[in-house]
């Protein structure tokens, strides 16, 4: 009976956990016992520090960092490390730069050398002190030699007007260098004692308010007596150092003296000395180096002249040639004495270790894995295209979508298909009647310009000058139409009726997903492709160098040796721009960064700028230490592996900017300018390099526009999408969506002219639009050039500050 009454549990009894012994800590311990693994000894005793021994690690770890920190600060302008550079930036029309200038000269038993031409500027040697300095001017508007200075520059001191602190110049003078990178900086504030005592107080209240946004942490130091000087003086040699990422890591050298040696075959090449203090890291004679705004070039050999900016005058025996003590024996004159006996090579060139100035693959078509057209193919693609041309009517206009016809041996890079490109975007028939208007116009200017011989030459000249700006006008009307028009419709063209669409758009193909489908990178690749190199991983490339620069000890010329560097096949015009006063900046180059290939730049629209910039325009770029001119293409900043082709750049996201050029190891900075016809250069995008990536997969998407003519339950009549039933057939595969959210197929074509019958996943609005979305690959065009123009000096106005109500105490 008990058994027969006894409780069963019913199935929604409550299951406990079974107890998991032998997983912690304990019971794996004892199952070891006492065996403990090799690898896992150092970890367990880093992590078993006691509190104080963590403690002392910690102050250990401080004590480093701040003793190189320490280190740093006191080689820079002593005797065994290069001078401190300071270059000066006039940031106002009215500052006054000559009367600062004497003032830091004025200093109590310090000598003053002045530089051999160059960027000009003078040096300042402290003995007492046992500091020394190098000032350099910027040319005033030269937007290239102020960047090129502060690429080298400790210290930049930028001279401020005591009311309007900085005009429109140095407002965009001072947005260039914050994209580019600051170094360390003060800021100067000559004048304003000819002021009355209550508007100085409002104009300093008023100058102050308007650098803690710019310089929120910055400190103005007037510079009216020597006094004052003295404490800026002080200021730039106590200052904590910034440093630049893309020049930390490479030796560079301001030119303070240069010799031209003409070659014997010619006067126009020929070997360049340059003779300045290194900086950044050591210099190898086998390195490149880059002049900036010039090239890259190889060097011979390196010589050790006498220091003309020594602390010490006289020669110390028994000193070692690192603290290079060929000291010069007289005082006087600008420290330039150097008798060929003082001179000593340190080094020459290796042959066998210099690296090669090859910067383009020579492709071999024969080892391409892509099959190449034979002479009998291209002579067939040519009797094709004359047949063609003899039966199809070529109505006006359509000489370019002839051209994109002939299937190409992949060379997207040509002039043909960026017309076909660019014809996705527009329609040639209205490209046509503005181009025939302007010319229409301008012939009618001419005429009127004939007709006019007797009027005077100044009425003439503005007349012209009138006409100019009214193209220009015009020009950009018509770029801002296309620009409303890409982002009211993203994408979307007309399809031509006078072309199928089958053939007019055989190069797009369907996607099922865009960010799903597969597309291989390696596919239908320009012939451009062949003549670049690629990493097989950029990332460990990278990583790797900068653990061996950080680690081994190069062999060359130190940090802070006066050096003369002999360049070897320099044009002539590198010497003349620096008599010009156009400062001469070297940098030496890493592994590989003389070989071309594919960079990708992650850019922001500059805030001050608001013109649209289209796709594949020739734009000015800043990397780093290099300067050149390239047609890049934008697409999106996303994490998928294939990139949308964004036609305009855009004002409210980040673009990523895609061109051939030198490989350049990031980090680095880049500024993008735009040429006016004037010649000024506006900066238009700011950001820094991304990736050096030529498999980046960057798409161009076309949409072809339909309207529902009938609409069912689930069905449609969709019609204006195509003009022929073959063009229905051809597109069938391709997915349908809508505007509202729909998507379809199209199901079977309704006659001869372009209706079609599609299928959705729900009832059509009628107001809705068909869309099929159709896929291209792109690439950016070869139009790298490393010669970048003079900008023309920017157009100054009288402050830059906005007008603020200064509180009266």
């Amino acid at each position: 009976m008990a058994a027969a009454g006894a409780h069963r549990p019913g199935p929604l009894k409550q299951q406990n956990k079974a107890h998991k012994g032998g997983k912690h800590s304990g019971s794996s311990q004892r199952r070891a016992g006492g065996r403990v693994p090799v690898k896992a000894q150092p970890r367990r005793r880093l992590r078993d520090l006691n509190r104080v021994d963590r403690r002392h690690q910690a102050l250990q770890l401080r004590r480093q960092r701040k003793e190189a920190v320490l280190a740093e600060k006191r080689s820079l302008g002593s005797r065994d490390g290069p001078p401190h550079l300071v270059v000066v930036v006039l940031l106002h029309s009215r500052a006054a730069a000559q009367d600062s200038l004497r003032l830091l000269q004025s200093q109590d038993a310090a000598a003053v050398r002045a530089d051999e031409g160059g960027a000009g500027g003078f040096a300042l040697l402290c003995p007492r002190l046992k500091q020394r300095w190098r000032f350099v001017t910027a040319q005033p508007g030269d937007l290239h030699a102020v960047l090129d200075l502060a690429k080298v520059a400790d210290s930049l001191l930028f001279i401020l007007d005591p009311v309007d602190g900085w005009d429109s110049a140095g407002e965009h003078c001072l947005s260039c260098l914050f994209a580019q990178g600051l170094p360390s900086y003060a800021l100067a504030v000559p004048g304003g004692a000819d002021l009355p005592p209550k508007k100085r107080i409002d104009a300093r209240k008023k100058l102050s308010k308007c650098i803690e946004k710019r310089f929120p942490e910055a400190k103005l130091f007037p510079l009216n007596t020597e006094q004052e000087s003295s404490l800026l003086l002080r200021h730039l040699s106590s200052q904590k150092q910034r440093h630049l990422a893309f020049r930390a890591r490479r030796a560079h050298l301001l030119a303070r003296a240069a010799e031209f040696v003409p070659s014997q075959d010619s006067d126009l090449v020929g070997t360049l000395k340059v003779s300045g203090f290194v900086r950044g890291q050591t210099l190898n004679v086998n390195s490149l180096v880059h002049i900036v705004g010039h090239g890259d070039f190889q060097l011979s050999q390196v010589d050790a002249p006498p220091d003309p900016l020594s602390l010490n005058p006289r020669v110390v025996k028994g000193q070692k040639r690192s603290q290079q003590d060929m000291e010069v024996q007289d005082d006087s004159g600008n420290g330039a004495v150097e008798m060929e006996e003082d001179v000593k090579v340190l080094m020459k060139a290796d042959p066998s270790k210099q690296e090669s100035l090859q910067s383009e693959v020579v492709p071999d078509p024969m080892e391409g894995e892509q099959t190449w057209p034979t002479e009998e193919e291209l002579q067939e693609a040519e009797d094709s295209l004359k047949a063609n041309r003899r039966v199809v009517k070529v109505p006006k206009g359509t000489s370019k979508y002839q051209a994109a016809w002939i299937v190409d041996d992949g060379e997207e890079g040509s002039e043909k298909d960026d017309d076909d490109d660019d014809d996705d975007d527009m329609d040639d028939d209205l490209m046509e009647e503005a181009v025939s208007q302007e010319g229409e116009s301008s012939e009618e200017e001419e005429a009127g310009e004939e007709e006019s011989e007797t009027m005077t030459v100044s009425e003439c000249l503005r007349d012209e000058q009138y006409d100019e700006k009214m193209e220009e006008d015009e020009q950009m009307l018509e770029r801002y139409k296309q620009e409303r028009m890409d982002e009211m419709f993203p994408d979307e063209v007309d399809t031509p009726r006078d072309v199928p669409a089958r053939v007019r758009f055989q190069k797009y193909r369907g996607l099922k997903s865009f960010r799903t489908s597969p597309w291989d990178p390696k596919e239908n690749l320009p012939r451009d492709y062949a003549r670049i190199f690629q990493f097989q991983d950029f990332s460990r490339t990278r990583k790797n160098l900068f653990k061996q620069i950080e680690k081994e000890e190069t062999e060359g010329a130190s940090v802070g040796w006066y050096v003369t560097l002999h360049v070897c096949n320099v044009p002539v015009s590198v010497m003349e721009s620096f008599k010009e006063g156009k400062p001469l900046v070297l940098f030496s180059l890493l592994p590989h960064e003389q070989k071309m290939s594919v960079l990708n730049f992650l850019v922001r629209r500059h805030p001050g700028n608001s013109e649209p910039v289209r796709a594949k325009e020739e734009l000015i770029f800043h990397c780093g230490f290099r300067r050149f001119r390239a047609s890049p293409l934008f697409s999106q900043h996303t994490s998928a592996d294939k990139h949308k082709l964004e036609r305009f750049l855009r004002p409210d996201a980040a673009l990523v900017v895609t061109v051939y050029a030198p490989i350049t190891f990031p980090p680095a900075s880049v500024l993008l300018f735009k040429q006016r016809s004037n010649g000024m250069h506006d900066l238009i995008a700011t950001g820094s390099l991304l990736s050096v990536d030529p498999d980046r997969i960057v798409i161009k998407r076309l949409v072809l526009s339909g309207h529902p003519f009938k609409i069912f339950t689930k069905m449609a009549v969709v019609r204006y999408m195509f003009f022929n039933r073959e063009d229905v057939m051809w597109f069938k595969p391709v997915e349908l969506r809508t505007k509202w959210g729909r998507r379809g197929h199209i199901k079977e074509p309704l006659g001869t002219h372009g209706h079609m019958k599609c299928h959705f996943d729900g009832q059509l609005k009628s107001q809705d639009t068909v869309l099929l979305n159709l896929y291209k690959r792109v690439f950016p065009k070869w139009t790298y050039d490393p010669h970048v123009p003079e900008p023309v000096p920017w157009v100054r106005s009288e402050s830059a500050l906005p007008e603020q109500e200064v509180e009266m105490e």
